[in-house]
C-alpha cells in the first residue's frame, strides 16, 4: 500500500474515544436498559490496561514477525502487486482465514488461554474490543496469516489488511445498536457480535466472523440473537478479578497446572494443552482418552 497504515490507525484513535462518549451518554439517558452494557472503573481500567499490554506485545513480537514474513516472501508462489483487485482479494481471504483463527481460539486450549481474556467481562460495551491479551504471539495468531504471504501477497499489505479488519471489529462491540436490516446478511454487527460474546449454551461458539459474517453461514456456525434469549456476557468459568496481569495469564497457569501435574499419560497432557478448552482428565474415563 502506498500509505502508513499505522499512521492511519493512529489518526482514527480519536473515532474510538468520540465512540464510547456516545456510548456513555446513550447509557445515561437510558439508565434502565442494557445494565450489563454499563460502564465502570474497575472493567474499563481493566480494558484500557489490557489494551495497552497487548499493543506492546504486538509491538515487541512485530520484530521477529515481519522477520519471519520477509523471509517466507522469499518463497512465495507468486509476487502479488499492490491493486485494487488484489487487496479486494486479499480482504476477502484474510477474513476466511480469520474466521478459522478465531474457531480455533475457541476450541484450542493453548490458544484459548491467549483468548479468553476477551471474554472474560460480565459487561459488553465498546471498551470491551480493547479487552485483548499479550500473549497472542505465543498463542500463535501470526501463523494463520502465514497462507497470504506463501500465496504472494506482500508482507507489509498483509499486515494492514489484519490491522483494517481488527478496527472494524471495534464496532461491533455494543448493545446499544440495534438490528441493521440487510446488512446484517453479509456483515458481522453487534448484533451478531452480542451473541458471540454470550455464555448461554445456545450461543456458545458461535459467530466467529471479522467483518464478514458469511463464513458463520457456510459452515453451520451461525446463530442470530433471540429475544427470548437474552445474552449472559462473561465465560463459563468465571474470572471475578480485575487485574490486568491476572486476566491476562490465570488461563495459562490453570492450563500448565492441568498439563504438568503428576500421574498422567502422554496424552492426556497434550490434550489439556490442544484439547478443547473445557477438557478435563475425569472426561478420559468416560471416552478411554
Amino acid at each position: 500500500m502506498s500509505f502508513d497504515i499505522n499512521l492511519l490507525l493512529l489518526l482514527l484513535t480519536p473515532v474510538y474515544g468520540i465512540t464510547i462518549t456516545l456510548e456513555i451518554l446513550w447509557l445515561k439517558a437510558h439508565p434502565k436498559e442494557y445494565l450489563s452494557a454499563r460502564y465502570s472503573w474497575p472493567d474499563f481500567l481493566a480494558n484500557i490496561s489490557l489494551g495497552a499490554l497487548y499493543q506492546v506485545g504486538e509491538k515487541l513480537a512485530g520484530i521477529w514477525v515481519m522477520a519471519i514474513y520477509n523471509s517466507l516472501f522469499n518463497f512465495s508462489l507468486f509476487n502479488i502487486p499492490n491493486t485494487a483487485w488484489s487487496i479486494m482479494l486479499l480482504f476477502l481471504l484474510q477474513d476466511f482465514l480469520y474466521y478459522w483463527f478465531h474457531r480455533a481460539s475457541h476450541n484450542i486450549r493453548w490458544m484459548w488461554a491467549s483468548h479468553v481474556s476477551h471474554h472474560s467481562s460480565k459487561t459488553l460495551n465498546f471498551s470491551t474490543a480493547f479487552r485483548q491479551n499479550l500473549m497472542y504471539p505465543i498463542s500463535g495468531m501470526w501463523l494463520f496469516w502465514v497462507p497470504l504471504i506463501m500465496l504472494g501477497f506482500q508482507p507489509k499489505t498483509v499486515i494492514a489488511v489484519v490491522l483494517l479488519n481488527l478496527f472494524y471489529q471495534f464496532f461491533i462491540h455494543s448493545q446499544v445498536v440495534p438490528k441493521l436490516g440487510r446488512f446484517e446478511w453479509l456483515f458481522n454487527t453487534p448484533r451478531h457480535h452480542r451473541v458471540h460474546h454470550a455464555h448461554n449454551p445456545v450461543y456458545i461458539d458461535k459467530n466467529f466472523g471479522g467483518i464478514l459474517i458469511i463464513w458463520d453461514r457456510l459452515f453451520g456456525t451461525f446463530v442470530a440473537e433471540k429475544e427470548s434469549e437474552p445474552c449472559r456476557y462473561g465465560i463459563p468459568k468465571q474470572i471475578e478479578s480485575t487485574n490486568p496481569i491476572t486476566l491476562s495469564f490465570h488461563e495459562w497457569r490453570d492450563m500448565l497446572k492441568d498439563a504438568f501435574a503428576p500421574g498422567k499419560t502422554l496424552r492426556q497432557r497434550l490434550k489439556h494443552l490442544y484439547g478443547y478448552p473445557s477438557w478435563q482428565l475425569h472426561h478420559s474415563k468416560k471416552t478411554n482418552d
